[in-house]
């Protein structure tokens, strides 16, 4: 087996790569690192129900007990977690195609994993997976309990997210939901309805083989239109497992992960409910939202792509707000990891506490930059004497240096494909995409000895963002 944890958890291809047999043996390994005691959910992903049981067989084989919650999202098992003071497991894979499938860990108490946690756990898989060690101890039968537990996990990330906003309603607001064929099918309706908003929903059939097609957070399309023809207030497009959520305004326009962290962070320093007045973001955060902030005298905390790297800085200082472009949010001092409904919910609360529509608070939180998003591959071999991030950095500073407070340069290699990412950031689109485009020629010429490279353009919108994430 050659899968590795990626930013959020195990992922591959459910029909080749991420077989019940890794899957049994994942769960065997995490009993042994994270304790004895676990919840598992999962989306609705045909590959689930089989993966799950692997999961749960690898668990017992350890010793360990198990509570099967069934179709919910991700951030109701960590909720649960948190609750029964147990481990937890996500079998998900997001917002990818329905043939993929993964495996998100959460600690006890429903945390997102340490990187000494995951590196053990990492070390005891490949040994045990080198044994080829067989674990099967016979099929799991589902039962009503499953149901049973399932509808109460449910009914507790709803009553909480509802509950966050301490008796106010949504009232008045007609929403459409796009749930993205995926977990927050039933969840975020319920929720926004419990709420006394006005609720349309569209995408919220599954069958096992639709989650994400063509639709939620990476495909927003569809939603855009459906506000726009419904005189909506809002839409609200969730990804496959619902931990993160985009939300389109009266007008058809999408407001990213970016503009939603803007938008709630601002209110949170009015209110005074900004701890320590910072907010964790990523490298991808736009220019935009920095300057924005930072015009409020709201510290910034970069980190690299990842909400776990969002979530542990938050941690480690005590803050209560941050984010990604790609609309995961965490509110950390309501759940202890990303959730599209709790962002969805704190962000359609603000909009009717302050009297303004979405597109105008939108705008009023802060302005985006243009951004170009380019891919450059990477030669397969390359010279062991090359030092990427080093040549990387080198050609990101002498572009910002043109560029100077205006813009923005980064280059990075991606976690998860081999390619090198390049993003520009400036005042006008044209400057960032010519930019954008020497340096990406700039770094194909550098390594045209090792392999011919030409540069991939992956576009200009923040759903590109999301999907490199």
């Amino acid at each position: 087996m050659t899968l590795t944890f990626g930013t959020d958890g195990v992922r591959g291809d459910a029909r080749s790569e991420l077989t019940p047999k890794f899957v049994e043996a994942l769960g065997h390994t995490a009993a042994q690192v994270l304790g004895d005691s676990f919840a598992v959910g999962r989306d609705p992903r045909v590959s689930g129900p089989e993966l799950v049981a692997a999961f749960c067989r690898g668990v017992r084989h350890a010793g360990g007990e198990i509570v099967d919650l069934g179709v919910l999202p991700t951030p109701a098992v960590a909720r649960w977690c948190g609750d029964e003071q147990v481990a937890g497991a996500m079998v998900s894979a997001s917002h990818n195609p329905w043939h993929d499938n993964g495996v998100k860990l959460f600690a006890r108490g429903g945390h997102k994993l340490t990187d000494e946690a995951q590196q053990h756990i990492e070390r005891l898989l490949a040994g045990l997976l080198a044994d080829d060690q067989n674990f099967d101890s016979g099929k799991l039968r589902l039962s009503s309990e499953v149901l049973l537990r399932q509808d109460a996990a449910r009914r507790r990330h709803v009553e909480a997210v509802a509950s966050s906003i301490k008796g106010r309603d949504l009232k008045g607001l007609r929403i459409v939901v796009d749930a993205a064929n995926g977990a927050a099918c039933w969840s975020a309706p319920e929720c926004l309805r419990q709420l006394n908003a006005e609720v349309l929903t569209i995408h919220a059939s599954p069958d096992g083989h639709n989650i994400n097609q063509d639709c939620g957070s990476l495909h927003p399309a569809s939603l855009q239109q459906a506000v726009v023809s419904n005189n909506a207030d809002a839409g609200l497009a969730f990804d496959g497992d619902a931990d993160r959520v985009l939300a389109v305004d009266s007008s058809g326009d999408l407001i990213d992960g970016d503009q939603i962290l803007a938008i709630c962070a601002l209110d949170r320093a009015d209110r005074g409910l900004l701890t320590g007045t910072a907010v964790v973001v990523t490298v991808m955060s736009n220019l935009g939202l920095r300057q924005a902030l930072t015009a409020r005298d709201i510290d910034i905390v970069e980190t690299p792509v990842g909400d776990r790297h969002v979530l542990a800085e938050l941690e480690q200082r005590q803050l209560v707000l941050g984010g990604e472009q790609s609309g995961h949010l965490i509110f950390r001092d309501l759940a202890t990891t990303g959730d599209g409904l709790l962002t969805a919910v704190q962000l359609l609360d603000t909009v009717k506490r302050v009297g303004q529509d979405l597109r105008s608070l939108a705008a009023a939180s802060m302005t985006r930059m243009p951004q170009t998003l380019l891919a450059v591959p990477l030669p397969s071999h390359r010279a062991d004497n090359i030092n990427l991030e080093a040549l990387l950095s080198s050609i990101a500073d002498q572009a910002d240096e043109r560029l100077g407070a205006s813009g923005r340069v980064l280059l990075r290699p991606s976690g998860t494909e081999p390619l090198v990412r390049v993003m520009v950031e400036a005042a006008d689109a044209a400057i960032a995409t010519a930019t954008a485009e020497k340096l990406a020629a700039q770094v194909s010429e550098t390594l045209k000895d090792h392999q011919p490279l030409s540069p991939t353009t992956c576009g200009n919108s923040s759903d590109n963002v999301q999907q490199q994430q």
